[in-house]
């Protein structure tokens, strides 16, 4: 048999495989079907989704585009001549009612070249404003898309620019902030990067910048700052200039001394990148001290307290973002300010009155560091009617209504009482707290409740006052009572209200403490009377503004939009006014009833008698006063007043009340007499008072009266029920709180008793009675 198979089996097995074959087609071809069909039945979110096909697409229609428009732009934009910054116009600014105020000078600007600008000086730019000016391209994306995102997202407006570019902005283009000049800088900065050399570039850059005090360019600016040439600056004078392109008012620390901190802080950022680019030594920059400018130099047109002014509004413009610094310095601007002319002469005139007319300096050489800043606000409108800024703005660049740099002192305690009542806080033990809450004035006594440590603040000249009613102790001024209360609101809370009420967020000193009742804070003078209009206002907020109108070539540029809004309740707010009239009424202020009108207000002292406050209101004025020690010559550091105009000390009761009194009586002098209109929160209301007939007082008879009457009353009765015994407290009167009873005790008889425990009396005595008729 053979071993071959049979002739008839291979076909089989061929047509098995054959039909195999066939068998594998048809599926894949099956599949293939079903898996178009399922396509073609895809829904919903599937056919949203782009093939890669249709992203690479558009990735290249978008890099086409992209591509087209840069070489568009490119090619359609050239570079234009110079702008008309070489001859800036003047800004003209007016009062209220359109009479002129003021109108800047003219540019100045001297260009050098490169080879006067020492190197250590060009570094310091470079380091300051672009460390790769030499090695990169005119324009960085990267940084300006980072720098718009930064603005977006809130940190703050930044520029991407590139010294190329600012050059290009500064010489060429303007400073508006909008996407087509954007587009301009960028093409014309590439364009110029290619025509010009670096070196070039970089000396139009330092011939055109503004570096403040109308210094356009660095030879204008070494002798704004320095009084040399360019060529003279040291390194460390050099990096100052640096510094301020990049905030050029801000970081001018002759005219806000408040920003040197910030100012050393960006000199310092400066020097370090030098020495990190290898353009200065580590051991050199090490031994650099910051070198502090010369005083401004004011031009002889600001004069008078046309500069503080026109400097004041400058700022507002510029922190408000209506036109940026270099901006308004080209200039072109007409500015209506809300100052009234009237009143504007009413305060210089006041402050001459009773203050600058008595200084002597060849009699007491402290005299020479007397000084005065004020600011009045009208509390429904938010318009600063009048500011004073100065002795002269030829003589003293820096406006003392403006700086952060003095302790506001005890003009901050009412902002402890008004959060006590809008929060209904209560005391340690649980009592409520409102004008008549009785607290331990001790001196020296520790805050009890506060778990930072020990604090035991002193009051002033060191006197303890026992149980006193919280009013007693406002119209005293009493530091150990403030400081408790401040613990028993919460320090923050007393901080927040503060802010609310208009103190800057950011203004120094403002920590969240019990000292914070005592007044450490640094805010201004025109801070002080925003916040005290707030109150004058019934706790409803406006921010301050000095800008009526702006235009430029006939068109009105717009202005932040007035924003109102309930800050404290008006209970808050009006119960704090309550007390504050017992201030002028017969407590430390009582200097202001010289204006003639019903007025609330609050004496304050820095430490060491560094400066002097009145922060006072009317219904229809808030004003604040402050008189300053200052050395007048450099580095013009603050002073006592300890002897000043013949005194032993200058405190708020004296000087800044009387100049107070005499501009509110001058500024409101024609029109009728208005009251105060006030809502009280519960519990803060006096109990009724005798008439004035029916209340003799300790006024007559001997030792009993005297030393009862003046000592019990006058101290003890005075200070816990002040308000009760309207007559009777001596203390409230004569402005110190212990002198009734102090009096009493010595004198011991009726006449003595009727100088300090006969209440009304302290000072004369019909202020007891006044008080009965407003409470």
């Amino acid at each position: 048999m053979s071993d071959e198979p049979d002739e008839p089996q291979q076909p089989a097995e061929d047509g098995r495989q054959e039909l195999t074959r066939r068998q594998f087609r048809q599926q894949h071809k099956a599949a293939r079907k079903a898996a178009r069909k399922a396509r073609r039945k895809a829904s919903g979110w599937r056919r949203i989704l782009p093939t890669w096909r249709m992203i690479l697409g558009a990735f290249l229609l978008l890099c086409l585009l992209v591509g087209g428009g840069l070489v568009a732009g490119y090619l359609l934009v050239d570079i234009p001549p110079a702008n008309a910054s070489a001859t800036k116009q003047s800004n003209v600014y007016l009062y209220a009612d359109g009479s002129p105020l003021a109108r800047d000078g003219e540019v100045n600007r001297e260009n050098i070249p490169l080879s006067q600008v020492p190197k250590h000086t060009q570094h310091a730019v470079l380091a300051a404003e672009d460390r790769d000016f030499y090695s990169e391209s005119a324009v960085d994306p990267q940084a300006m898309l980072r720098a718009a995102w930064n603005t977006v997202t809130g940190k703050g407006k930044q520029s991407g620019s590139t010294i190329t570019q600012q050059f290009v902005k500064n010489y060429y283009l303007g400073q508006e902030q909008t996407l087509t000049r954007k587009a301009k800088e960028f093409f014309i900065a590439i364009k110029l990067d290619r025509q010009v050399s670096k070196n070039d570039i970089l000396l139009g850059y330092l011939n055109t910048s503004y570096f403040g005090r109308n210094a356009y360019g660095i030879q204008a600016a070494a002798h704004a700052y320095y009084g040399k040439d360019a060529e003279q600056l040291t390194v460390a004078e050099g990096a100052y200039l640096a510094t301020l392109l990049n905030s050029p008012n801000a970081y001018d620390v002759s005219a806000h001394p408040e920003n040197k901190f910030r100012a050393v802080g960006r000199w310092n950022y400066v020097l370090d990148g030098m020495v990190k680019e290898d353009w200065l030594t580590r051991p050199a920059r090490k031994a650099l001290n910051f070198p502090a400018p010369d005083t401004a130099k004011a031009p002889s047109g600001m004069s008078g307290q046309r500069g503080y002014v026109v400097k004041a509004v400058e700022d507002y413009l510029t922190a408000h973002d209506v036109v940026d610094t270099d901006t308004l310095a080209k200039g072109g601007y007409r500015i209506t300010t809300t100052l009234q002319k009237p009143r504007q002469d009413d305060f210089v005139r006041a402050v001459e009155d009773q203050l600058m007319s008595q200084v002597d300096p060849k009699a007491r050489k402290v005299d020479a560091h007397v000084r005065a800043g004020g600011a009045a606000i009208d509390p429904t409108t938010g318009k600063v009617v009048a500011m004073y800024g100065g002795i002269d703005y030829t003589k003293q660049y820096v406006n003392n209504a403006t700086r952060r740099d003095y302790q506001v002192g005890s003009t901050f305690k009412p902002f402890v009482l008004t959060a006590a009542i809008q929060h209904g806080s209560t005391t340690q033990d649980g009592r409520p707290i409102d004008p008549n809450t009785v607290y331990d004035g001790t001196n020296q006594r520790p805050v009890e409740g506060w778990s930072g440590g020990s604090y035991a603040p002193e009051n002033e000249d060191q006197r303890s006052y026992g149980d006193i009613t919280v009013s007693a102790a406002t119209d005293l001024s009493v530091n150990a009572v403030y400081a408790q209360m401040a613990v028993d609101v919460g320090a923050a809370k007393v901080q927040q209200t503060a802010i609310d009420l208009g103190i800057p967020a950011t203004t120094p000193d403002l920590t969240a403490s019990p000292s914070i009742a005592l007044g450490p804070a640094t805010a201004s003078v025109l801070d002080m009377a925003q916040a005290y209009a707030t109150l004058a206002n019934h706790g409803e907020h406006g921010a301050y503004t000095l800008v009526e109108g702006i235009t430029k070539d006939g068109a009105r540029i717009a202005l932040p939009e007035e924003q109102k809004r309930q800050v404290v309740s008006r209970e808050a707010a009006d119960t704090t006014t309550s007390v504050l009239r017992g201030v002028v009424e017969g407590g430390t202020g009582t200097a202001a009833q010289a204006a003639g009108r019903p007025a609330a207000g609050k004496t304050g002292t820095a430490e060491e008698d560094k400066a002097a406050w009145f922060a006072g209101y009317t219904p229809e004025l808030a004003t604040v006063v402050a008189v300053l020690g200052q050395d007048p010559k450099p580095p013009y550091g603050q002073t006592p007043l300890y002897g000043a105009l013949g005194e032993p000390r200058i405190n708020g009761g004296a000087h800044p009340a009387r100049i107070w009194a005499q501009f509110t009586r001058d500024a409101l002098q024609g029109r009728p007499v208005q009251d105060f209109d006030l809502t009280l929160a519960p519990g803060a209301e006096y109990p009724p008072l005798l008439p004035p007939e029916t209340d003799p007082g300790p006024t007559d008879g001997g030792e009993d009266p005297g030393t009862i009457e003046g000592e019990t009353q006058g101290q003890t009765q005075g200070q816990t029920q002040g308000r009760t015994d309207g007559p009777t407290q001596g203390w409230t009167d004569n402005g110190t709180g212990t002198d009734g009873g102090t009096t009493g005790t010595t004198g011991a008889t009726g006449a003595t008793g009727a100088t300090g425990a006969t209440g009304a009396t302290g000072a004369t005595g019909a202020t007891g009675a006044t008080r009965r008729t407003y409470r």
